[in-house]
């Protein structure tokens, strides 16, 4: 029976040339050689950092038990191999095969990108996942991508984000004036008009920013992150929603030649278990984030605030404006747009007579 089996093995994958050697070996050994395929990723995210910098050290596992060995990924957190920001552009030219980031970090390349992340009261994170895998964002992303050379995967999405650390309170739309946020993306955008200073940093110096007021505010993630990272220590109060990320997704980008020259059943296996760890990290920030925000409260003294219903109304509006403006700009962020659009609609009439009815029943 083993002499069969090896013979079969040997026909699909070494010819039949190859037989009668691994009919030798299995012989000497008991085992057939596998042959074990070698990828580095490389991540945003400082190495092992929880939440983000977990998902592709889980995906990466995950990848080695499923192939039984065959794909051996090996993780880079930012700065290891390259800085935070350069992730994109060494997987599309080849320098590495796989990459963890954010999709709208890469705007200055690819305006489009920023939908698949998150927008300003746009989609949240149940909605995008639909949206991506049921409603023809992927494909979409994957056209954006197309000219890059690179493959997108939903790669994680944290939940609605919170509004963010500041060290004075936010009253009016005047207290936004002046104020250097990091705050990236459309939401940056928003800021900017209306009269902010938006400032795109990696989340590693987030902290030395703020205290050192080189920044006003940030934004990271959520209770979860923001602990683990100390902002707690460097700024008083801490508002909420996050209204410029309500559902924020993250990405596994790969090098297309790279992941085409894998067999079939590598391709899937990849596949799928990014599709598993996009899930996963939702399920752990949901309830890590539950955790953490009752340490930076009882424990810390943190001072939790919600924005004033003036402040988000305003920048609602203003936000409307600036993603329909900047989408008119470029060819491929306008098919994005309307696209996005669509599918908010009829996902926002659908939710308004079941989760947000729930939501506000519960109340």
């Amino acid at each position: 029976m083993k002499r069969v089996t090896v013979c079969f093995i040997s026909l699909a994958v070494l010819f039949i040339s190859g037989c009668q050697e691994k009919e030798a070996q299995v012989a000497q050994t008991g085992a057939v050689e596998v042959e074990t395929i070698e990828w580095k990723l490389v991540t945003s995210w400082p190495k092992n950092f929880p939440g983000l910098g977990m998902a592709p050290e889980r995906f990466a596992k995950l990848v080695d038990e499923m192939s039984a060995g065959r794909l051996k990924i090996k993780v880079f957190g930012a700065g290891e191999l390259m800085p935070a920001f350069e992730v994109f552009d060494a997987v599309s030219q080849g320098t590495v095969q796989m990459g963890h980031s954010a999709a709208y970090y890469w705007k200055g390349k690819t305006p489009a990108a920023q939908f698949f992340t998150s927008i300003p009261f746009g989609l949240n994170a149940q909605e995008m996942n639909g949206w991506l895998h049921y409603g023809g964002g992927l494909e979409l992303w994957e056209e954006v991508y197309e000219p890059f050379g690179i493959l997108p995967l939903a790669g994680g999405n944290t939940g609605v984000q919170m509004g963010g650390w500041f060290n004075k309170e936010i009253n009016s739309m005047e207290d936004l004036k002046g104020l250097k946020m990091r705050l990236p993306g459309l939401g940056g955008e928003v800021l900017k008009r209306v009269g902010g200073v938006p400032v795109t940093l990696p989340g590693r110096e987030l902290y030395t920013a703020l205290q050192t007021g080189a920044i006003d505010a940030t934004e990271w993630v959520g209770p979860f992150n923001d602990l683990a990272f100390g902002l707690h220590k460097a700024a008083k109060f801490y508002y909420y929603p996050g209204w410029h990320e309500p559902g924020t997704t993250l990405e596994f980008l790969m090098n297309k030649e790279a992941f085409a020259a894998l067999p079939a059943d590598l391709q899937s296996i990849v596949t799928i278990a990014a599709r598993a760890i996009n899930q996963d990290m939702l399920d752990e920030y949901t309830s890590k984030h539950i955790i953490a925000l009752d340490s930076l409260i009882d424990e810390h003294g943190v001072v939790l605030k919600q924005y004033p219903d003036e402040v988000m109304k305003k920048l609602a509006e203003v936000s409307k404006v600036v993603i329909k403006e900047q989408s008119a700009k470029d060819d491929t962020m306008n098919k994005v747009y309307k696209a996005y659009m669509e599918y908010e609609a009829g996902v926002r009439k659908y939710h308004n007579i079941s989760e947000d009815a729930y939501s506000r029943l519960r109340e």
